[in-house]
């Protein structure tokens, strides 16, 4: 029964990752809930180990119909690798408890510049070119990535405001992105669990599958209804965040 609870659950993630991102916020507490004497790291390698699978996937799907940067996508990516590795590393020494507080605020910041520009995301206007979108595109996959190793939550959406931002993108090219180093941070994230054994194989082959296969819905969704479709999920997704992290930060436990 908990396969079949945790199976469902990964396949409701990967559907909104593929979006937008933002599956950890349905998965994870759900390995929680359903495995409460388990050791965390277990259920975040676990956790990483079907998402992986689910963002690999909606990136080679999206490459087949939107056209993306790869000069710049794959030095980010490499980038992104490197950096999530360091933030693993980095949160054995330094505590990432004072995240929990800020979080929510960044979150709110993000939505509400969303909201206040209409046009934002609406036309893909790359801003950079050649070398430039590079080192950019690069700055971005160090940051998140980073990000995504020390703490985490809403990393594939921080991916795409930041491509839309920054880069000029579109909603639509800026989650083709998004998959890419985001999965370039999965990745990483998924190496140290195996190495240090925190990771429930088979758990995550069936996960896996069942994240995939929602991943397969959510790409087919924002692929036919294009950037405007992918912004609304966006701001969805971010206003969830923003309730759950809030009563993660400020509410649990009262």
């Amino acid at each position: 029964m908990e396969l079949l609870i945790a199976s469902l659950a990964s396949a409701l993630a990967g559907f909104i990752d593929s979006i937008v991102g933002g599956g950890g916020l349905i998965l994870t507490p759900a390995l929680f809930a359903l495995f409460p004497n388990a050791h965390p790291a277990t259920l975040f390698g676990t956790n990483k180990g079907a998402a992986v699978a689910g963002t690999a996937f909606a990136a080679v799907q999206y490459n087949r119909r939107v056209s993306l940067a790869w000069r710049a996508m794959l030095p980010a990516t490499l980038v992104c690798f490197a950096a999530a590795l360091s933030g693993a590393w980095v949160v054995t020494m330094v505590s990432p408890q004072y995240m929990r507080k800020l979080l929510p605020f960044i979150l709110v910041l993000v939505l509400a510049y969303t909201l206040m520009k209409k046009d934002l995301g609406q036309q893909h206007t790359p801003r950079f070119a050649g070398r430039q979108e590079v080192w950019v595109a690069c700055g971005i996959g160090a940051c998140i990535g980073f990000y995504d190793g020390f703490f985490g939550p809403g990393t594939g959406s921080f991916f795409v405001f930041l491509l839309v931002r920054v880069l000029g993108y579109d909603f639509l090219h800026a989650s083709a992105g998004a998959k890419v180093l985001n999965t370039a941070s999965n990745s990483a994230a998924l190496v140290l669990f195996s190495l240090t054994g925190h990771v429930w194989w088979h758990y995550v082959v069936v996960m896996a599958v069942a994240n995939v296969l929602g991943s397969l819905g959510g790409t087919h969704l924002a692929l036919k209804h294009g950037t405007g479709f992918v912004r609304s999920v966006f701001i969805a997704v971010v206003s969830a965040l923003i309730l759950k992290t809030a009563y993660d930060a400020f509410l649990r436990g009262i």
